[in-house]
C-alpha cells in the first residue's frame, strides 16, 4: 500500500501550532493501492487476445466494454472499447508503458518468435543504466520492455524493483513460456514543461521521484506502478493536445483525494464523485498539459471479486 504525503501547508494546519508530530503525520497521508492506465481500442477483442494470450496478463475484472488486466503486483492496464470511453482510438497515442523485467533476453526471444512488430530492437549496451526494446501492441500503443541495471542513476529505484516479485503469465490460454513475467510498470507521459509537471506530480499528487534521467523523471505511484515524465523534445512522442490515455490511481480514500485536489492545479472534469455505478466510485481531472487523471475506488460486486482479492493481497 502506497501512502502519499500532502503539502507542508496541510501538515502545519493539521498540527495547529506548526510543529510536525506523529499524530498529524498520520492524519495527512492519503493512500494509493494501485496504479492503472486506460487505453482505447477499435477492436477490443483483438487487443484483449494480445494482452492475455501473447503477453499472458491476468484478466482481473471483465466489465464487457472494459477489461482490467494485472501486469505486476499493484500495476494494471485497462483496455476500453473506443466507442464507450472518454477517449477514442483515433486520438494520438501519446503514451508508452514500460514493462519492467529481469528477463529481457527471454522476452525478446519469445516475442520475436511470435512475430510481434518492433519499433526499437534489443541492443544491450555495456554500463548502460537500462536496456530494452520497444514493441507495438495491436493498435499502435508503445510497449517498452525494460531492465534497469546497477548504475548511479538507479540507486533509489533498484532496491524497490528488487523487492518486487515477478508476476508470471497467468492467463489460462497464454503462450508465454513458464515463469516469464513482469515486476513493475512505468507509464511514460510526454510534456512540454517538464519542471512544471515535476511540481504538479510532487506538490499536488504527492509522488516521490525515484530516478532522475535528466530529460525523464520516474515517480513512485504504487509499490510496483510508476509514472515517468518525459521531455517531449527528447522522448518517443511529442506533445499533443489530445491523448488516447487516462491515468488512473486507485484508493480507498476517494473523498479525501477529491477534497484535496479540488481547487488546485488539477482542473476538475467531475463536479462531484461519480456514484451511479455499482462497481466503482470515481472522479476525473485534467493535469496542466491535458492528460486525464482519474481516481477510483472499487466496490463489492460480483464483477470485482478477483480484482478486490488482488488489491487486498497487496495491502
Amino acid at each position: 500500500m502506497r501512502y502519499i504525503r500532502l503539502s507542508a501547508v496541510l501538515l502545519l494546519l493539521a498540527c495547529g501550532d506548526g510543529s510536525l508530530n506523529e499524530t498529524s503525520d498520520e492524519l495527512t497521508r492519503l493512500e494509493i493501492v494501485g496504479s492503472n492506465a486506460f487505453w482505447y481500442y477499435a477492436d477490443l477483442d483483438a487487443a484483449t487476445n494480445f494482452y492475455t494470450k501473447t503477453l499472458g496478463l491476468k484478466l482481473a475484472a471483465d466489465y464487457g466494454f472494459a477489461k482490467i488486466l494485472q501486469v505486476a503486483g499493484t500495476s494494471y492496464l485497462t483496455l476500453v472499447d473506443g466507442t464507450m470511453g472518454m477517449h477514442t482510438p483515433d486520438e494520438p497515442k501519446t503514451v508508452a508503458l514500460a514493462l519492467v523485467t529481469d528477463q529481457l533476453d527471454e522476452w525478446w526471444e519469445y516475442l520475436t518468435q511470435q512475430g510481434v512488430e518492433v519499433r526499437n530492437a534489443y541492443n544491450p549496451t555495456e554500463n548502460s543504466a537500462h536496456d530494452g526494446f520497444v514493441a507495438y501492441d495491436p493498435e499502435g500503443y508503445y510497449l517498452e520492455f525494460e531492465r534497469f541495471n546497477p548504475h548511479s542513476e538507479n540507486e533509489r529505484f533498484l532496491p524497490m524493483l528488487e523487492r518486487a516479485e515477478t508476476v508470471p503469465a497467468q492467463s489460462i490460454d497464454s503462450e508465454v513460456p513458464s515463469g516469464l513475467g513482469f515486476k513493475a510498470t512505468i507509464l511514460w507521459l510526454y510534456y512540454r514543461d517538464l519542471p512544471g509537471m515535476e511540481d504538479f506530480w510532487e506538490d499536488e499528487i504527492g509522488l516521490r521521484m525515484v530516478a532522475d534521467q535528466g530529460w525523464a523523471k520516474i515517480y513512485e505511484a504504487s509499490s510496483t506502478g510508476f509514472i515517468g515524465l518525459v521531455d517531449e523534445t527528447r522522448g518517443m512522442h511529442s506533445y499533443t493536445e489530445q491523448k488516447a490515455v487516462t491515468i488512473s490511481l486507485w484508493t480507498t480514500q476517494l473523498a479525501e483525494w477529491f477534497e484535496h485536489l479540488r481547487g488546485g492545479s488539477l482542473e476538475m472534469r467531475s463536479e462531484s464523485i461519480e456514484e451511479g455505478n455499482p462497481r466503482y466510485r470515481a472522479f476525473v481531472g485534467y493535469d496542466p498539459e491535458g492528460y486525464y487523471v482519474e481516481f477510483d475506488t472499487f466496490l463489492p460486486h460480483e464483477d470485482n471479486e478477483e480484482l478486490l482479492r488482488l488489491i487486498n493481497r497487496q495491502s
